[in-house]
């Protein structure tokens, strides 16, 4: 594992000749990058300014291997650019541990460019893609923060439709070039592109949650670093269950069930998108894993594998450059094997090492589609060997307190039998419905449950939260 812990016998020396004339002369500058899960304002990794006006970082000799990086002014809306204030790649550069000098030059920031830009033009899909909210509640949190949807093509002229839904973590490089800051996936267009052209036909739901910024890497880890923090990850993960889901199984017409809900995210967003899946695994059916920081956690997260082992039939695609970082494929192959020994089959598990990987948003881009299409394939049960088709039903609302409606799919031509299965697995509720019954729940203690709707060969389920 990376261990960026500066001490007296560091070897290589990260050195900023040159900025622009703009850049304020009390300006704090810090090199953000695979070495500290991109924190922009890392008090572990800011540049001291020299006597000669030059800026320098020293790293330790034990820091080896490629990293990538850039540099900022203490967050994303003011990372380096080039000198016409455009987007500029992650600088890269292998440290051997020897003595080295990285001489370096800055050549605008993203906020000052000499000029005033123009305004930039989205490139969000429209009319599939739009704000929830600027300031979405997340009370699990005490903080408010921005959340987006896609809606497929036919989302409006299908009025009966109801759809798959994905949840995407660092969603201002969902959608957007113009809320990124180093490029966005384009999901929105990709999305609309297969299903266009016949290659995705339930089409999907895209919802994505805005990082914390300064919160970003505390959310998305539920275990602490000692150097770089974390430790509310399990307040975001309720706060995406509880609170995110609820609202838009509500307002949107989506598949309830764990089959046809999905999250996904990279970097740190592959680390707590992977710790999601484990901690509600009634919700969530597929997972998709882009270049994970599991180095951040390595030690909690594999024993929390071995105390909460997955279902056998969540689908998990683990997908990063052969060579992003030294820990990088070692740790995501060894998170994919221990995942195999808890259970779940190899054809629920795909493990994707390009050799032109790189830890960037048009890498991520790139590889999107083949793994949404991997993910969108039915799950394999152990006891059968073979795909079983998940039932797309929506139950809802959920929570509840006193009733919940059932919509069956219009393959199922009569009834479903409905199980309520407690906490402790004994099925306490059988109900025999058909599709738009409302099921009075009243009687019910406060309590977590399973539902679990069955009609011939198709099988769903889903978690059920009775207030």
């Amino acid at each position: 594992m990376l261990l960026p812990v500066f001490c007296a016998r560091a070897q290589t020396t990260v050195r900023i000749t040159a900025v622009p004339a703009a850049t304020p002369t009390d300006a704090s500058l810090f090199l953000a990058g695979t070495l500290n899960g991109w924190t922009p304002a890392s008090p572990a990794h800011i540049l001291v300014r020299q006597p000669d006006g030059s800026y320098e970082l020293i790293l330790p000799a034990s820091l080896t291997g490629p990293v990538e990086f850039k540099f900022t002014r203490g967050s994303w809306a003011t990372v380096e650019t080039d000198a016409a204030g455009q987007d500029v790649a992650n600088r890269r550069h292998t440290l051997s541990g020897a003595p080295a000098t990285l001489n370096l030059a800055v050549g605008g920031w993203k906020d000052l460019n000499g000029t005033v830009p123009p305004p930039c033009q989205s490139t969000a899909l429209q009319p599939n893609v739009r704000v929830i909210s600027e300031a979405f509640a997340m009370p699990q949190l005490g903080r408010t923060r921005r959340i987006w949807v896609y809606l497929p093509n036919d989302y409006a002229s299908a009025p009966a439709k109801r759809y798959p839904v994905l949840y995407v973590h660092d969603g201002q490089n969902v959608f957007d070039a113009c809320t990124s800051f180093s490029g966005e996936w384009g999901i929105d267009e990709t999305l609309s592109q297969l299903q266009a052209q016949g290659l995705d036909a339930t089409g999907s739901i895209v919802v994505a949650v805005d990082n914390g910024g300064a919160e970003r890497l505390n959310e998305l880890s539920p275990w602490r670093n000692p150097q770089y923090g974390g430790g509310q990850g399990d307040q975001y993960v309720d706060f995406m269950v509880q609170t995110l889901k609820p609202y838009v199984d509500a307002n949107y017409r989506t598949l309830t069930g764990r089959e046809f809900t999905g999250v996904a995210g990279s970097s740190m967003g592959g680390l707590i998108s992977t710790y999601a899946a484990l901690k509600y695994p009634l919700v969530y059916g597929r997972v998709g894993v882009f270049s994970p920081a599991f180095w951040f956690a390595q030690q909690p997260l594999f024993t929390y594998i071995s105390q909460h082992p997955p279902r056998p039939d969540t689908r998990f695609y683990f997908v990063a450059g052969a060579t992003e970082s030294a820990t990088m494929a070692p740790l995501m192959r060894a998170v994919h094997d221990s995942l195999a020994k808890a259970g779940v089959p190899a054809a629920n598990l795909s493990l994707q090492l390009p050799a032109d990987g790189q830890h960037a948003e048009w890498f991520w881009k790139r590889e999107f589609a083949v793994a949404y299409q991997w993910l969108s394939q039915p799950a394999v049960v152990t006891a059968t060997g073979r795909p079983i088709a998940g039932m797309a039903f929506s139950a809802y609302p959920n929570p509840t307190r006193n009733r919940f409606t059932l919509l069956l799919p219009a393959e199922v031509r009569g009834s479903a039998r409905l199980e309520i299965i407690d906490a402790r697995g004994r099925t306490v509720r059988r109900e025999k419905l058909k599709s738009g019954a409302v099921l009075d729940v009243s009687s019910l203690p406060a309590g977590v449950y399973q539902l679990r709707v069955t009609a011939g060969a198709l099988q769903g389920r889903q978690a059920l939260v009775k207030e």
